[in-house]
Formats: C-alpha cells, sequence, structure tokens
C-alpha cells in the first residue's frame, strides 16, 4: 500500500500514545505491524477478523486530517428513546417505589413487571432485555433473596419460601 509509505512509524507511536478507546488503537498497531513487514492476511488472524477489514484500517490514514482522528469512528447517536425524558424521569421515580405504591400489585419491581407498567402506563413496548437496562440505568441493581439458616423453625422457612416464590428476586437502589 502505497499510502503508508508516507506515514513514518515514529508518527503512528505519537498517535498511539494520544488516542483513547480500544478500537482506535487496534487500528494504530496493525498499521504499525503493517510498515514493519506484517500482511495483511497475517494481521486479520492476529485480529480475528478479515483481510478486507484490515485493508479499511490502513486506507483510513490515507488522508488530510491528524492521524488520531482517522482510526476514531464517528458518534453514532443510535435509536430514539421510545420514552420522552420527562417520561422516563417519571418511569425512574416510580421504580424507585415499591410496585405497591405506585398501583401495581406486586412484591418487587421485575423486568416482566416493567414490560408491563411501561405498556399500561406509557403505551410503548420494550424487551426484557431493555427493561433490565432500564432498571439498571434508573440506579437499580438486581438482589437474590438470601437463603435462611436451616436451622430456622419451619414457619420462618415457610415464609421465606412464599416471599422467595413471588418475587424470586429484586431490583434495589444501589
Amino acid at each position: 500500500m502505497d499510502h503508508l509509505d508516507e506515514i513514518a512509524v515514529e508518527d503512528l507511536h505519537d498517535a498511539l500514545d494520544n488516542v483513547e478507546g480500544k478500537k482506535p488503537s487496534q487500528r494504530l498497531l496493525a498499521a504499525v505491524a503493517y510498515k514493519n513487514g506484517v500482511t495483511q492476511t497475517e494481521l486479520a488472524e492476529w485480529h480475528n477478523t478479515g483481510r478486507r477489514t484490515i485493508h479499511s484500517w490502513l486506507k483510513r490514514l490515507d488522508t488530510d486530517e491528524p492521524l488520531e482522528e482517522a482510526v476514531t469512528d464517528a458518534h453514532r447517536s443510535g435509536r430514539k428513546r421510545k420514552l420522552s425524558e420527562k417520561e422516563q424521569q417519571e418511569f425512574e421515580e416510580a421504580v424507585h417505589e415499591s410496585p405497591e405504591e405506585v398501583g401495581v400489585d406486586a412484591p418487587a419491581w421485575t423486568p416482566a413487571l416493567v414490560q408491563q407498567y411501561l405498556d399500561e402506563t406509557y403505551n410503548v413496548k420494550y424487551s426484557i432485555p431493555s427493561c433490565r437496562r432500564l432498571l439498571k440505568e434508573a440506579g437499580l441493581s438486581y438482589q437474590k433473596p438470601r437463603r435462611t439458616a436451616a436451622e430456622s423453625d419451619g414457619d420462618e422457612q415457610e415464609t421465606f419460601y412464599e416471599e422467595f416464590k413471588k418475587s424470586g428476586g429484586r431490583w434495589t437502589p444501589q
């Protein structure tokens, strides 16, 4: 590749010192190795990717922009949120309360309960994994119920078992 002939290995090392993130570093390391005689096929094997990907990484450096910018991906905004900022804030306040306090007959928040709540309250549909993410973003963490000591009396064991069956775990503030 002729375009790497114009770039000194020292410049690649300097850029490597100034970039942050795995991908930009990986791309610069591939360029350094290529400048030192490693083939694109070998680089593809090293990085567990295709030869075309390595070619694209090296071709990115054929630009007038600084190397640090050439190896960094542009920001990707992603999909628009289903809940508005106001609705998101209301939801986060709701899950910090017990479900009973917001009118839901359940002992604790679960992803399935959140899915139902969001559908009924805001008319939006979320998958169970997305509901887990929303709970985590709201500052909650999943807590499994701990088993009580085997020596406890039968009534306590029965109470624990019933609560365990109902909740299966709960999302609590961190």
